[in-house]
């Protein structure tokens, strides 16, 4: 965001000058009456102290844009083929066809068409935070953002695999969940093979990185909350319970969960 200084007027300019002018004069006329007393300090003029300067913090977030999610109703569904030439520029961190080699950026192949839409949406208003994607979404239009998550949607993700020490407590977490601690099994609300549910939002995790899914589990067990919608309430709540070895298991588990069928998925709204 960039700033300018707004014109002045010639009238505010006289009346500043005027202003400086007494301020000079009242100066000169007080140096003149302590000359006279030759032991009296010299005067300090307040007139001519700096005003301190504004400290600017380090870093401000971005205020988020009111929540509004019409767009949702008022765009087209994407068109995969307009959203390969718009995803040009995602290939650089997520992979041309949607799966990173790198795993600290998450897969995008076979994610639904409207979770990836509104995730841009997301981190356009600033109600979620990323400095990166902040850029790059910010010149996106509502449309743009569902022809890129209809490309990203018809893709195939890579399988992962999972560390077999992990398995049995990922597993079971992902699962069955662990009522006693208050945590849910994942799967309630991202299906048994991972494939999620497209009209709640609730994302696709199969075969995601573990090192992506274990830095998300992560933020949200500090308190971090992707925007007010209902839907971004969830996680925070479910991550809170969870230890760091629970972190690390349920995402190992996720990372190796594999969809036999995933051409269905591209076809999700």
């Amino acid at each position: 965001m960039s700033f300018r200084l707004a014109g002045c007027r010639p009238a505010v300019v006289n009346a500043v000058a005027l202003v400086l002018a007494l301020s000079s004069s009242a100066v000169l006329a007080q140096n003149a009456k302590v000359a006279a007393k030759p032991n009296a300090p010299a005067p300090v003029a307040s007139a001519a102290k700096p005003a301190p300067a504004a400290s600017a913090p380090a870093a401000v977030a971005p205020m988020a844009a009111p929540h509004d999610d019409n767009w949702m109703t008022t765009t087209k569904p994407g068109d995969a083929t307009a959203g390969q030439a718009k995803a040009a520029a995602c290939g650089a961190c997520h992979g041309m066809d949607g799966n990173s080699s790198d795993a600290q950026y998450p897969k995008l192949a076979g994610q639904h068409e409207m979770y990836i839409a509104h995730q841009l949406h997301s981190f356009k208003s600033g109600e979620r935070q990323n400095a990166i994607m902040l850029g790059m979404s910010t010149q996106l239009s509502d449309q743009d953002m569902r022809d890129i998550g209809a490309y990203f949607a018809s893709k195939q993700p890579l399988p992962g695999v999972a560390d077999q020490a992990l398995v049995e407590h990922g597993q079971k977490l992902y699962r069955e969940g662990d009522p006693q601690r208050g945590i849910p099994a994942c799967m309630a609300c991202h299906g048994m093979d991972g494939r999620g549910n497209p009209g709640a939002m609730y994302p696709e995790l199969t075969s995601q990185h573990a090192q992506y899914i274990e830095a998300k589990l992560k933020d949200f067990h500090n308190g971090v909350i992707w925007g007010p919608a209902a839907h971004a309430q969830i996680m925070p709540t479910v991550a809170k319970n969870l230890d760091p070895q629970d972190i690390a298991a349920v995402a190992s588990y996720i990372e190796g969960l594999h969809v036999a069928d995933h051409g269905a998925n591209a076809k999700s709204p």
